[in-house]
């Protein structure tokens, strides 16, 4: 495929999803534009990611630090504009590298990270806005702070000086997703936060008919594997 072609593909899938995203505003009342729609990167190379770039995309989400490291820094200096968002779990001994790479950090959930961010913070002059990760399936294996933890964890943040500005969660997989959203926008309202961070590609029409305002696609606009 020319770049042309990887282009006009980027774009055709592109405004595919943000119809989709716009009817869903429209259907909630809700003002247009008022989702942002972040491309989920993570394992796809720079010469995948740079269709979307040049299609107009600029909000990127990766998983792991090192690996976006090894791609974003060139990124960026060709796209100045780019807002990297962290999605991923983060290690607390990588809190560093992630705030000087990443514009938005998604994942705050436990009190040892939010200790690391703020000093890394203070160490490199950098203020990012967080979301704090909600365990709201109560699956074992998935990261996020337990939904009994939240309110300690949110003084924590603030004792930091981490600016909170919304909660993230990602639902159990293959159950209706709607519930599981349901009860982030309840526990965002209990805590003044204005901003929902949930969606992925096979959920996200109902995250934003629900009140999400960032949502996580991947497939959708990079398209299936070969």
């Amino acid at each position: 495929m020319t770049e042309p072609e990887a282009i006009a593909a980027a774009r055709t899938r592109i405004d595919a999803v943000t119809s989709a995203i716009r009817h869903q505003e429209r259907l909630a009342g809700r003002k247009s534009g008022s989702t942002t729609l972040i491309a989920v990167s993570k394992t796809h190379e720079a010469d995948a990611i740079r269709p979307l770039l040049l299609a107009g995309l600029r909000d990127f989400g990766e998983n792991r630090v090192q690996e976006a490291q090894g791609k974003w820094p060139a990124l960026k200096q060709e796209f100045p504009d780019i807002t990297l968002h962290l999605i991923g779990q983060l290690q607390s001994n990588k809190a560093k590298d992630a705030v000087e790479l990443f514009d938005v950090i998604h994942s705050v959930d436990r009190p040892s990270l939010v200790t690391a961010l703020g000093k890394a913070m203070a160490e490199t002059g950098r203020q990012l806005p967080f979301f704090v990760q909600v365990n709201i399936g109560n699956e074992e294996q998935k990261g996020g702070c337990a939904v009994a933890e939240l309110p300690a964890l949110l003084d924590q943040c603030q004792q930091a000086g981490l600016n909170i500005v919304g909660l993230m969660a990602v639902p159990p997989a293959d159950i209706e997703a709607a519930p599981f959203f349901a009860l982030l926008v309840e526990l965002a309202k209990r805590h003044n936060l204005t901003q929902l961070s949930m969606g992925m590609s096979g959920d996200y029409e109902t995250a934003v008919l629900l009140g999400s305002t960032q949502v996580r696609i991947g497939t959708a606009l990079f398209g299936e594997r070969g």
